[in-house]
């Protein structure tokens, strides 16, 4: 199977120095393995990011230094969460005849039918699930199938995940996977009440007035006929 070629440099700017090289358009990185010693390189920034972005920590790379090329996976990528770009990242060669452990994403798929019942909410909580593989065979995620949870306090377990072939997973078969909650309900508040006036307060309009008082349109009334008079 052929994989993508990412071209790599020996990196001779170590420390506070690789602040340049991102400056440059290049990454810093390291690459390791399990029969070698790790190796301080440069990526270029352009040819990375679509790779990373299309294959993820899960899909083989030919890492080609001085020449030579091999296969490795993506590893601890660091974040700038501002740019949400990669900073720095490793390399990790690994024999494609020999199985290796790893971490990949839990994928919630289909519509639980409590949440269709508006009777709960659906809740993930194991994100990460460690598997064993060849290289080659490592999937972008495991599915987990969460049609059947019909009631408030049903879960998916580990034991009720499907692997696809070639994939042993590792994590213990009680550990929770996903589970139905109780829907929060919010209450309302009251509508507010009406104060009633107090006794000789003027109320609101069409209330009669205090004793003494004229009303506005006796008011207007009275000082017309004064005008009329002057």
């Amino acid at each position: 199977m052929q994989h993508p070629k990412l071209q790599a440099e020996i990196r001779e700017k170590l420390g506070k120095k690789v602040k340049q090289l991102r400056h440059d358009g290049k990454m810093p990185a390291n690459v390791y393995g399990k029969h070698i010693d790790s190796r301080a390189i440069q990526v270029s920034y352009a040819d990375f990011l679509p790779m990373y972005k299309e294959l993820g920590e899960t899909g083989i790379i030919d890492l080609v230094i001085d020449g030579s090329a091999v296969p490795v996976l993506i590893k601890n990528p660091q974040v700038n969460y501002k740019s949400n770009t990669p900073f720095h990242v490793d390399f990790y060669q690994v024999n494609l005849k020999e199985k290796i452990k790893t971490s990949v994403p839990v994928k919630l798929v289909g519509e639980p039918q409590a949440v269709t019942d508006k009777l709960g909410l659906l809740m993930q909580v194991l994100n990460e699930i460690e598997i064993e593989a060849l290289p080659e065979a490592l999937p972008e995620a495991i599915e987990a199938d969460t049609t059947t949870l019909a009631e408030v306090g049903e879960m998916l377990e580990v034991s009720d995940l499907t692997a696809p072939d070639g994939v042993t997973i590792l994590a213990e078969p009680d550990q929770v996977v996903a589970q139905i909650s109780e829907l929060v309900q919010v209450e309302k508040e009251p509508e507010p009440v009406a104060a009633e006036p107090i006794e000789g307060e003027a109320g609101v309009e069409g209330e009669t007035p205090a004793e003494g008082e004229a009303t506005s349109e006796e008011a207007t009334t009275e000082e017309t006929s004064k005008e009329k008079a002057e």
